[in-house]
Formats: structure tokens, sequence, C-alpha cells
């Protein structure tokens, strides 16, 4: 099993959508989590375009780093530059940063749809760095 930790700043859109991603597709081999540098709430536009391709989102909710389980991460992705930036130290045997627009900044139900399919078509990409 790897264990993968996706870090945005809010852990609203983008870490949210790609664990859940990651989980659904991957799940077998991966355990993902996310957290947040200054987490907030999970957008409600995310889960909407994670629900209309089948994916539960009722677990998912906005975590900071504190509120994670005691891992060494096998990989740490950093979705966003200020995540990247400002991101605590994290255990982990590699880090990476794999950015994506933020969507969050849209009330464009279209704009987290390509958001999710970009992160959707990268996590292959980035599942193998973990190995």
């Amino acid at each position: 099993m790897k264990y993968i930790l996706f870090v945005c700043t809010e852990n609203a859109c983008r870490s949210q959508m790609a664990e859940a991603l990651a989980n659904h597709f991957f799940g077998k081999g991966v355990k993902a989590f996310s957290a947040g540098v200054r987490p907030t709430q999970v957008n409600p536009l995310a889960k909407k375009v994670l629900e209309e391709i089948g994916i539960d989102t009722s677990r998912l909710k906005s975590k900071s780093l504190n509120e994670l389980p005691s891992k060494d991460f096998d990989l740490v992705v950093t979705l966003c530059d200020s995540a990247a930036k400002d991101c605590p130290f994290v255990a982990g045997k590699r880090s990476i940063h794999w950015p994506f627009p933020d969507p969050g900044r849209e009330e464009d139900p279209e704009a987290f749809r390509k958001v999710r399919d970009m992160i959707k078509a990268a996590l292959p990409e980035i599942i193998k760095k973990a190995k």
C-alpha cells in the first residue's frame, strides 16, 4: 500500500478532489489523504463534480495537517503555489509540487469539472512517483 498526501492551502477544492479521485480509481494499492495549511470547508461545487462521476463525497471534510494520521507518506503532493511555499515539513519519502488552477475562485461548475479532469488525468503519473 502506498500512502499519498495531497496538500492545498484551504483543503477545499483541488486536494479534496485529488484525494477522492485517487481513492476511487486507485484504491487497491493507494490510500490518499488531503489536508490544508489553513483549512476551511469543502467547496460544494467540488463535491458536485465528483458526484457527477459516481464518487461518494459524504466523508470529505477539510482537515489541517495536524489532523492526519501519523504516517510516513510515500509521497506528499502540493497542488497550489501557496501550499508549496507555506507547507511545513510533512514526513514523506518524497515530495513534489504539481500545481493546478484554483476553481474555488469561480462559481462555474465547468471550472471545477476542468480541474477535476486535469487531476484525474495526472493521477497515474503522480502515483508512479510514489512507487
